[in-house]
Parts: structure tokens; sequence; C-alpha cells
């Protein structure tokens, strides 16, 4: 299906930027503010025939980050953009900031920041002009010097919007949604452009956001970067939500196989290595490897049997299944269903896909 247009979202962005002057984003959040930050229950999307979300549930917590994974197609995007209030659900409860986004309410839309694909900016401004014109529109926003320092873009302050690079242009866009001071952020691809260097800079700023007391929904294809700063995991596969937990335990992560990995010293062969029964050793690229449910018994059996030969175990590892791999694991189960022929149905809606 055809992608919603960039200048569409960007324009819906300046709106709800806009509808936010009248308002106070302090992420100290308003009196009387209980329960989790966004709570999803039985939410479902169509396009026409084509079954965008099938009943999702899904909670964050304030306070924490929560990023939502999941191949193109699995309904990120329709789901983001219904929190976020740029699209009407079919049917569901949804609850942001104890708001319903559906709603557009300006008191909502001041707590609320979000960094887009796109950078909805007017390119022959300033950084500083940019983000003094984004500032104006709050009652209480956070210093743009602040805010320039906090993205790293203090040697850019004076430079133009289309003069940047796109990790700048990235950032840029962070501090956009960031000098509102808001609550609830919505971090879209936040590092794509990003050099290794600059995406762990942007990954401290996340985590400074959350040690401020601030919540952030973030959508990624950097298994690392979700590994790294959510606190909790979401993986959406043909619009069904198929897994949710810690990155650490997602999809029984926590109780898989381990493979154990090592050179052996010379002259050894497989059946000489004293391993528990039921392990089968195999020896591939000079590297003997096995698998086991509990690596601490075979480990403790090899390092004494080894310091006993008085030689070393080189290159010794000992690797869990990565998030990429529960991940790869969870959607190639649920892969999403063919999408119909543009034109197909009546009042369909196009679907951003991701």
């Amino acid at each position: 299906m055809a992608p919603a247009s960039d200048d569409t979202r960007s324009a819906h962005a300046r709106s709800v930027h806009a509808d936010a002057r009248s308002g106070d984003s302090r992420h100290g959040g308003h009196p009387g503010d209980s329960g989790p930050a966004v709570r999803v229950v039985g939410l479902t999307k169509s396009y026409g025939r084509f079954v965008a979300l099938r009943g999702i549930d899904l909670e964050v917590r304030r306070g924490e980050v929560l990023a939502l994974l999941g191949p193109n197609g699995a309904g990120k995007t329709t789901a983001v953009e219904i929190l976020e209030g740029y699209r009407n659900r079919d049917a569901g409860e949804v609850s942001v900031l104890g708001h319903d986004p559906a709603r557009r309410e300006r008191s909502l839309r001041a707590r609320v920041g979000m960094v887009l694909q796109e950078c909805a900016v007017d390119p022959y401004l300033t950084v500083v002009e940019a983000l003094r014109q984004r500032a104006g529109l709050y009652g209480s926003p956070r210093g743009v010097d602040e805010v320039i320092g906090l993205v790293g873009l203090g040697s850019k302050a004076d430079s133009r919007v289309k003069t940047l690079s796109g990790g700048q242009q990235r950032r840029l866009d962070l501090g956009l949604a960031l000098i509102g001071d808001p609550e609830l952020i919505f971090l879209d691809e936040p590092t794509t452009g990003f050099d290794p260097s600059a995406r762990r800079e942007a990954w401290d700023v996340v985590r400074g956001l959350c040690a401020e007391g601030r919540t952030v929904v973030l959508t990624t294809h950097y298994m690392d970067e979700a590994q790294a700063l959510a606190d909790s995991v979401v993986v959406l596969a043909g619009g069904r939500v198929v897994a949710t937990g810690p990155p650490d335990t997602l999809g029984g992560r926590d109780r898989g196989m381990s493979t154990v990995r090592f050179v052996p010293p010379a002259d050894v062969t497989l059946a000489d290595l004293p391993l528990p029964d039921g392990v089968e050793p195999r020896l591939r690229a000079g590297f003997v490897e096995f698998a086991v449910a509990e690596p601490t018994i075979a480990l403790h059996a090899l390092t004494g049997w080894a310091l006993e030969r008085g030689e070393g175990l080189s290159g010794l590892a000992v690797e869990r299944p990565s998030l990429e791999d529960v991940y790869l694991s969870l959607t190639g189960e649920h892969a999403p269903e063919p999408e119909p022929e543009p034109g197909s149905g009546s009042g369909s809606e196009p679907e951003p896909g991701r």
C-alpha cells in the first residue's frame, strides 16, 4: 500500500505543536496523574480489507522506555500514529497520559513531544531560530541553549537547517521534540543516519530524559538500540503483539540454549573433551562448539580439565540467543499477510508502512 506522505505527517506535527501554545508540559506531571503513561486495550485498525492491527494490548509505565519492534507492515506506524492522535482507530481503548488522543486536546498535546522520520522545519532557519520558534509555542519551554547542548549541535547553532547532514537533522528533530519539556516522547527511528559515536551520544540523551522522569516510546530497527535503551519491548507481527517483556527475557531468551565455543588444545580430539552426557560437540573453523541449556557444569568440567593439563582454552566464549535472534524467530513465525492491491476496498486509508 502507498506510504503516507511525509509532508502530511510533518504538517500534522506542526499543528500539534501549535496547539501546545496555551499549555505547559513540565515533566513533573499534572496533579492527580496516576496509572501508566500509555494504555492500549483491544486496538484495531483496518484500511479497506487490509487489517493493520488485530486487537493489540500494550502498556507503558511512566518513566520507562518502551521499544516497539516489528518488520515492515507489522502495524508499528499505525499504532504509534493512533497514540500520537494523528490517526483514528476502529475499536479499542487508548489512554495517553490519561487522555484519549483521538480527542486531540490541547492539554495533552502540550505534554507530548515527537521525533518524526523527516525534519519538519523551515530549511532556511538556523538551528537557533528553529528552536526559538518552536519554544515560543509553549508556556514553559526548556532553554534553547540547553537543548542545543543536549543534542550536540553547539557547533551548528548558527547554521541553516538545509546545510545540516542527515545525522545533524535528526539531532535537530530531537531538539524540537524536547524544547517543550514534554512528559512523553515518541521517537520514530531517532538515530537513522547517525554514525556509531553519535548513536551512543543520542542514547545518553534518552537515558538522561528517563532519569528526569520522562517516558519514551521508541520505534527502531536497531536491535542493539532496543537492548541498550528499553526497559520493555513489544514485538508486533501481522498486526498482533507476538511478545512483550524486558529485552533480556523476551521470548524466553534467558532460558534459551547457550553456545560454548573455544579453540581446543593441540592434539586433542572431540572424544577427549570431558563434556556432560548428551552434549554433542562439533569442530567448526578451528573452534569446538556445542549447545547446552545450562553451561555452568560443562564449563566447570572443561576449565578444570584444561588447568590440570596446564593448558588454556583460547577464545573461550559463552553466547546466549541475542535479541536479534529472538526477534527474527518471533517475527518469522508470524509473517504479515499480503497487503491488498492499491484501491481495493471502499474508503481505504493508506497504511504508512515501515
